[in-house]
């Protein structure tokens, strides 16, 4: 979905319509009095005072039609220039553009307005020429707004819309919009019950139902073994750390604005750990190591806890406690090329698996010129980088080089997967860290007796399984592939009395699988509807038919086709399938 706010001219035309849009609420409701109405990356909106008048959804045809009414008359938009005394006078009696007024600087020479038609707003553009420029827009939604974001302040009313240039660019984007919500993953999370949400809880904080704890759990258990064979060491570290554990670790300085805060039991002063590097550390330190125990690849799914804020939590995809995907690769340098080309491998491998096929990589590098911004030490800047492009080049991995991007410890790599709709999303992370060790005093005996610091390869394949998750009910639209979803087969008995019995033994027949048996007393339709809306791979239905045959007959999600075969026949099929998908 393009970025409105990104393109000039879409800019301009959308700021142009959030007037035209305040223009029709001041036609329609003349009390209106108005703050603030800016261009995003969807269109623009206006926030609204309305007094005790409340605009609901289905006024919005409403204002629309009165829009359509000003655009077709035409009038020119008019800019004027005041004086700082000038607009104050001209606006007097608005508390809203007073307070903006009043915040100018005094020796601002320009404050301007425009004008079109019996309608006047203070604004420093620009606009288009005329209202009839303005033809094609919609608006999408109304919802609530603190003045200025502040909860303490009055609520105002907020009108969302979108201006294009033409009617197929207008149809295209609505088309676009409606099916980005379709795959919102917050409706899906909802529909298939995988999680929920309370204020109770939190902001930022998921509650994983049944059916998600099922798909989580799945997704842990197919990277637990791609790192199982790969030599990863699991480990189970605390939620929490001392302030003198990121201290030591460099994360209070740079990270603390992230955490939440402190909490101080008995004598000690505890944060929730937003990362677990500094745990892997310890556990690194925790013992001696000769240059032929590495490299050693510990790993942990995560639970971490970072500060969001409010405005920025979405359902899985942006939360305040989540759970990583997460592994430090303690290796020697020269083992990083070859560390890192098994990150990529991995990477390249689980993409494939999921059939991830729009995606890219970048590369952020240092500065050289920015001496203070980065770990001072040229050689091993210039060898670690070096390395990772030859990994990418031997991959055959186009990448984007960002130069200025790397951490201040080392370059880092990001893998940037297009959705079905909406922006890129980085999943997967892997970067280079010579610095945290040596915070911790690591060492390992080198081949010629001495100590020497190990590198740091920080890696999430999954990123957290929560932007996992989401992502993956965003591309799915709910229909996960078998292996993966939470109730594989469903069984339908026709009737009760004749059928249950011969139900419930094809469901120990399948007692590899997830299966449930749908027994309620509804007609077969209704509950064949049902398991549709509920996306459950295989639909069994059992009658006379299937139990005098010793048989089942099944349906296959997106199919109309019901197909009869053995128990061992269907048990078969679902064990191919799963194992040809990973």
């Amino acid at each position: 979905m393009k970025s409105i706010k990104e393109d000039a001219r879409l800019s301009v035309i959308n700021h142009s319509c959030a007037h035209l849009l305040a223009q029709a609420v001041k036609h329609l409701y003349k009390d209106a009095k108005f703050w603030v109405g800016p261009v995003i990356d969807e269109g623009f909106y206006y926030d609204i005072d309305l007094g005790d008048e409340v605009v609901k959804e289905e006024d919005l045809e409403k204002i629309e039609k009165e829009m359509k009414k000003i655009s077709k008359d035409g009038k020119r938009i008019v800019r004027h220039e005041l004086t700082k005394e000038e607009a104050m006078d001209m606006f007097k009696g608005d508390p809203y553009k007073m307070d903006l007024i009043s915040r100018m600087d005094e020796d601002s020479t320009v404050i301007s307005c425009y004008t079109q038609g019996d309608f006047t707003d203070l604004c420093r553009g620009p606009h288009v020429d005329t209202v009839k420029e303005l033809k094609y827009f919609k608006l999408l939604k109304v919802s609530g707004a603190y003045w200025k974001g502040d909860s303490k302040n009055k609520m105002l009313q907020r009108i969302y819309g979108v201006c294009f240039e033409n009617q197929e660019d207008l149809d295209a984007y609505m088309t676009e919009l409606l099916e980005a919500k379709e795959r919102d993953h917050r409706k899906i999370g909802k529909e298939l019950s995988i999680f929920m949400t309370s204020d109770l809880v939190g902001k930022g904080m998921p509650l994983w139902l049944p059916n998600g704890a099922i798909i989580r759990k799945q997704l842990e258990n197919y990277i637990y073994e791609k790192e199982r064979k790969m030599g990863y060491l699991h480990v189970y570290t605390p939620c929490v750390g001392t302030t003198e554990l990121y201290k030591t670790s460099g994360h209070w300085d740079h990270y603390k604005e992230n955490m939440f805060p402190m909490m101080k039991v008995d004598d000690e002063e505890f944060v929730l750990r937003p990362m677990n590097c500094p745990h892997h550390m310890l556990i690194y330190g925790n013992e001696l190591h000769s240059y032929r125990d590495l490299p050693i690849r510990i790993g942990e799914f995560a639970t971490d806890f970072r500060y969001e804020a409010s405005g920025a939590v979405k359902g899985l995809e942006r939360v305040r406690c989540m759970c990583q995907n997460d592994a430090h690769l303690f290796v020697t340098p020269e083992q990083i090329k070859e560390e890192f080309k098994k990150v990529v491998s991995l990477i390249l491998d689980v993409y494939k698996d999921f059939g991830f096929e729009n995606y890219s990589f970048r590369l952020s590098l240092r500065d050289k010129d920015d001496k203070e911004k980065y770990f001072d030490d040229d050689e091993m800047w210039n060898t670690a980088e070096d390395k990772l492009r030859e990994v990418l080049n031997e991959y055959g991995c186009s990448y984007e080089e960002a130069i200025g991007e790397a951490a201040f410890y080392g370059p880092k790599l990001d893998v940037e997967v297009k959705p079905a709709v909406g922006p890129e999303v980085t999943l997967s992370t892997c970067q280079l860290d010579f610095l945290l060790p040596k915070r911790f005093n690591l060492t390992y005996i080198a081949q010629d007796g001495t100590k020497k610091t190990p590198v740091v390869i920080h890696r999430a394949i999954f990123g957290t399984f929560d932007r996992f998750t989401a992502f993956l009910m965003e591309a799915t639209k709910g229909v996960f592939p078998l292996w993966l979803s939470p109730v594989q087969v469903n069984i339908l008995p026709v009737n009760n009395e004749f059928n249950l019995d011969y139900a419930n033994k094809v469901k120990e027949a399948l007692s590899n699988f997830r299966v449930k048996v749908d027994s309620r007393e509804e007609k077969v339709g209704y509950r064949m509807r049902e398991s549709v809306i509920n996306k459950i791979p295989y639909t069994v239905i059992i009658g006379n038919k299937e139990q005098e045959s010793n048989t089942i007959s099944y349906r296959k999600h997106g199919s109309n086709e019901t197909i009869n075969v053995t128990i061992e026949e269907f048990i078969s099929k679902l064990t191919n399938e799963i194992k040809n998908y990973k």
